[in-house]
């Protein structure tokens, strides 16, 4: 799994977001897929996203893990464009070259190399549980990203499944050994979620959703209702993996998941999504930002629930005679102008102009799917859509954003108890012309396509708006 020979630059990192940009778009899709019953192993499937293709939208690869029951989640590359950024990335021979794929469940890592055909990924190593637990001391492998001295990724329990302290393992670059835990002082951290950075600034941010015990068997009513899923962001010193700064956002705002900083390495701005408040049942995004040498945090975005007759909602909604949005994935444009929000409850993908970052504006909405509104795709219009607009990957030029509908298996089951299925749609928008969302009627591979399967995170070849940071402005 070493380095190839040849000493040439991966085409596909970038200096700066601009460079980014202007790339070649992506041609294909990498879509993670999980069977809810454990039956058939989860897949790393391939779909063709070239419009000048005769498979255009339609799944062309398909690669199934040796296992079964890990309930593949997020996942991402082993390189990207931070490698300009420190020393501890060699940019020599380096390429953005292996998936790695951990399961929440079996906390197993599995790695694909997507050399030589893109269209079929090879299995080339698989990290056990066992071995993230003796190294770094974690389990239920969630979020990764390629750091400063290795691969950073984020987990939400201690060893063997443990109801935490979550945190970050550190794996190798080249060797995908797990190193060690990148904590040196947790400070009063716990629960854990995503993690990303400033690098510039020498800031990691880290959000909080739960341990295992209070998400593996679904939302637990009660310590929703006692405010105890996580509502804090928490600011570390990235270089010596020392905590700096908690910031609590409320304990009503109940679920801080998607953290998404500016792509500008000279920012010190970022958007995170809160799921859901206990107040009201509404979903929020808020911006953090440095103010002299403190990190602060304020809603920027409030969405509110939507009254439904109790007949049409799920049993965990029937006392509040509402639906809420359950803001489950946020995603930034490279160029920082668009964010995108997923309100997977109501089915809604909402876009909003973030040029002031601390005022954003709405500019476009669409719908699928959905607790009560099931709104079809224009493709297959006679078909009312189970499951809502989940995660969201926007394309590097911020003209594409694509989208999934399962959460988490038995999330899924509870809100929506008939099922979700599987779909994955493509959105247009017009970047230059102040935005706007339209859906693609000729991208809707969905249903069969995926083998019985529920389809989660999108990774797009040569990178997308969520996998990369940039050290040139």
């Amino acid at each position: 799994m070493s380095s190839p020979a040849e000493h040439e630059l991966d085409p596909t990192f970038y200096r700066s977001p601009g460079e980014a940009i202007a790339a070649p778009a992506e041609r294909l899709a990498y879509v993670v897929a999980f069977d809810r019953a454990g039956e058939q192993p989860d897949a790393l499937t391939v779909v063709d996203t070239d419009p000048e293709s005769a498979t255009y939208g339609q799944v062309v690869g398909w690669a199934d893990l040796p296992t079964r029951g890990d309930e593949l989640h997020h996942f991402g590359w082993n390189a990207c464009s931070s490698a300009f950024a420190h020393a501890g990335h060699h940019t020599d021979g380096l390429q953005r070259r292996y998936l790695l794929l951990p399961g929440l469940r079996s906390s197993n890592i599995h790695i694909y190399d997507t050399h030589p055909d893109p269209r079929q990924p090879r299995l080339v190593r698989t990290v056990a549980a066992g071995e993230l637990a003796a190294k770094a001391g974690y389990s239920r492998p969630h979020t990764l990203h390629c750091g400063p001295d290795g691969i950073y990724l984020s987990c939400l329990g201690g060893a063997d499944g443990a109801d935490g302290p979550g945190g970050i393992a550190v794996l190798d670059h080249d060797t995908f050994d797990v190193v060690r835990a990148w904590e040196t002082d947790r400070g009063p951290q716990h629960l854990a979620y995503d993690a990303w950075w400033h690098l510039n600034q020498n800031t990691l941010i880290t959000s909080e959703w739960g341990t295992p015990s209070m998400i593996e068997d679904g939302v637990v009513p009660e310590l929703l209702l006692n405010n105890e899923y996580g509502h804090a962001l928490h600011f570390w010193d990235l270089a010596a993996g020392r905590h700096l700064q908690r910031v609590d956002l409320g304990a009503q705002h109940q679920m801080v998941l998607e953290l998404r900083p500016s792509h500008d390495p000279g920012a010190t701005w970022g958007f995170a999504g809160v799921v859901i408040s206990t107040e009201d049942l509404s979903a929020s995004v808020w911006r953090w930002h440095r103010e002299g040498g403190d990190w602060q945090a304020e809603k920027v975005i409030s969405i509110p629930a939507e009254p439904a007759p109790a007949h049409e909602l799920p049993p965990a909604l029937k006392p509040f005679g509402a639906v809420p949005p359950l803001v489950t994935d946020i995603n930034l444009s490279v160029d920082d102008r668009f964010l995108y929000v997923s309100c997977w409850g109501t089915g809604e993908l909402k876009q909003y102009d973030v040029s002031d970052p601390a005022h954003p504006r709405e500019t476009g909405s669409v719908r699928l799917g959905g607790i009560t509104g099931r709104v079809p795709h224009p493709a297959a219009p006679d078909e009312p859509l189970t499951g809502g607009v989940q995660m969201v990957e926007v394309s590097r030029d911020g003209r594409r954003i694509y989208l999934t509908n399962s959460l988490y298996g038995s999330w899924d089951d509870q809100f929506y108890p008939d099922g979700v299925g599987a779909w994955f749609a493509k959105i247009d928008t017009d970047p230059e012309g102040g935005g706007g969302l339209s859906v693609d009627e000729r991208f809707f591979p969905r249903g069969d396509e995926f083998r019985g399967r529920r389809v989660h995170q999108v990774r797009l070849q040569g990178g997308d708006a969520s996998s990369d940071s940039y050290c040139q402005a």
